[in-house]
């Protein structure tokens, strides 16, 4: 399948949790159910909409193991990687057993403020070390710092990384990125609302947050872009602005949570420092959700 099987929509699951904050693997199997018999691509597994830094090693292995024995449809499974410790993620790939993972995705070192030699420096490590193919994932929200574009390039130029979750917001350096890229070397968009402009422009897909509660609509307006139908991606991204926003007024997951308590595919419970959604919030979901209907 080569590059192909990260074209599309692939979707950066949640983890779901009890009121106790155990990891709530029945509503786990509701959630990849849902998603893969309504269209996603390819699951991504404890990226930061997973909750990633409030999940222990033992417990992310655990998941990992469930989802991919819980995937009749074999859809490709990314698995995250990261960490602002360069010698930490070195030792994670090292203890991760890789049978079933079609890549990795590794966000930029956070926290740190890395030069962007040591942005290159940190990747290159990673890419030698890891035994499946290996995607940035540039989101200077989180971590504080961009890879700019000239940096892209010259990581996308190493045999085993194979593209760019692209989160900056800035379809300037998007375009800078795809324009001179090699074909064996891919972009995709890291934001749901960007999505359009950036496969306009040649990304391949998204990783998408709406794609846990809206997978429907979602891979519609990526399929959409695919076929260069863009008045159609368009209109379905506009009836998406008002629930996307909402999305992030407290936090992501805590609003895609509860896109899916409300549609009884899991509860919203998160895990501190995190705290669930307030009932204005709820409210404001709750009448989203009858808007798309």
């Amino acid at each position: 399948m080569g590059l192909s099987k990260y074209k599309g929509t692939g979707v950066a699951l949640i983890t779901p949790f009890d009121q106790h904050g155990a990891i709530d693997y029945k509503g786990l199997l509701n959630l990849l159910n849902y998603t893969a018999d309504n269209g996603v691509d390819y699951w991504v597994v404890q990226g930061t909409t997973g909750e990633s830094p409030t999940v222990t090693s033992k417990e992310k292995k655990k998941l990992l193991q469930f989802v991919i024995d819980h995937n009749p449809k074999k859809l490709p499974i990314v698995y995250g990687i990261g960490s602002n410790d360069t010698a930490q993620a070195l030792e994670t790939i090292d203890h991760t057993n890789f049978e079933g993972i079609d890549a990795i995705l590794s966000a930029s070192p956070y926290y740190n403020k890395p030069t962007q030699a040591g942005i290159v420096r940190h990747y290159e490590l990673i890419a030698d070390a890891s035994p499946v193919p290996v995607i940035l994932y540039n989101v200077p929200g989180r971590t504080a710092s961009n890879i700019r574009a000239e940096t892209t390039l010259a990581l996308a130029n190493h045999a085993n990384i194979i593209g760019i979750k692209e989160a900056s917001g800035d379809i300037e350096q998007a375009m800078k990125i795809i324009s001179a890229t090699p074909k064996d070397f891919f972009l995709t968009s890291g934001d749901d609302m960007l999505t359009v402009s950036l496969m306009a422009i040649g990304a391949i897909g998204t990783i998408s947050v709406l794609a846990n509660g809206l997978p429907t609509i979602f891979s519609k307006l990526v399929n959409s872009c695919l076929e260069n139908d863009f008045q159609t991606a368009s209109n379905l991204a506009f009836g998406l602005l008002d629930i996307n926003t909402m999305m992030y007024e407290e936090s992501n997951p805590v609003g895609i949570k509860e896109v899916l308590s409300q549609r009884t595919i899991c509860a919203h419970h998160v895990r501190l420092p995190l705290l669930p959604p307030s009932n204005e919030l709820q409210e404001k979901i709750k009448n989203a959700l009858e808007s798309l209907k």
